[in-house]
């Protein structure tokens, strides 16, 4: 599609386009993108966090939605690496795996809330977002002890009205700064190709608990990150939950 713009009203739109970046400069917004004439982005959630010094600390997070039965082989193959990680449980897997929830929680596992049932969220109206929000903590409490602090959103689909509601609730959106794609059926190699070359300090990794090959490349994953010095630690030893901020890439920042 081609719209025709007159001389002057072209000029006019490159005129506010250099207005809008002069102003994002003068701010110190590092991403064009993420403003429009001078308005600021959308809420960010945590993408990955600023670790300072030379501590060297990542996160293994697993999704959990549909299949249970590798869930208790990822909490021995991390308990052998001497890692801890975060699980982000769908509302109706953890009512029809209230066994398997709880062996995360008693393996000092953090888990999180990855809403009811994994819609995409930023379609829903209010109500229906808290009340997919609130069924999980309220389940994850009744059957751990333990209220979620961090939420992920179903396909990483955000909105301010989403992120509204999750700072409402006292909680911290998360996504993640590594995607396995594990979920995609790749092969042990590939998965650890695609986190392994790329990992840092400060990195949350995203694994799903039933992916095919997923206890095939967790091994080779945390070895390999453990010969490199890598600490593996829950989000509740990663990311704050008080005095940060999110920068436009979405990397945490304490105050």
């Amino acid at each position: 599609m081609f719209i025709t713009v007159g001389k002057k009203s072209l000029i006019t739109v490159v005129s506010l386009a250099i207005a809008g970046i002069i102003l994002a400069c003068t701010l110190g917004v590092t991403s064009t993108a993420a403003v429009f004439f001078g308005k600021s982005s959308r809420k960010i959630p945590v993408y990955g966090v600023e670790v300072k010094g030379e501590r060297k600390v990542i996160a293994l997070t697993f999704d959990a939605a549909w299949g249970a039965d590798k869930t208790q082989c990822i909490i021995d193959t991390m308990k052998k690496y001497d890692a801890k990680g975060t699980f982000f449980l769908v509302g109706f897997w953890l009512d029809k795996f209230e066994k398997e929830t709880k062996a995360i929680a008693e393996a000092g596992f953090d888990i999180g809330n990855h809403s009811r049932n994994h819609l995409n969220m930023p379609k829903l109206s209010d109500d229906e977002i808290r009340a997919e929000i609130e069924y999980v903590n309220d389940r994850v409490n009744e059957l751990t002890g333990i209220k979620p602090t961090y939420f992920r959103a179903p396909f990483g689909d955000y909105s301010d009205r989403l992120m509204s509601a999750i700072e409402e609730l006292d909680m911290v959106g998360v996504q993640w700064s590594i995607d396995s794609l594990d979920w995609k059926g790749l092969s042990a190699k590939e998965i650890f190709n695609r986190v392994v070359p790329k990992a840092k300090s400060g990195d949350i990794v995203l694994f799903h608990n039933n992916s095919d090959h997923v206890l095939d490349a967790l091994p080779l994953v945390l070895s390999a990150l453990k010969e490199q010095g890598f600490e593996f630690v829950t989000l509740s030893e990663l990311v704050a939950t008080e005095g940060y901020t999110i920068d436009n890439n979405g990397i945490q920042h304490l105050d």
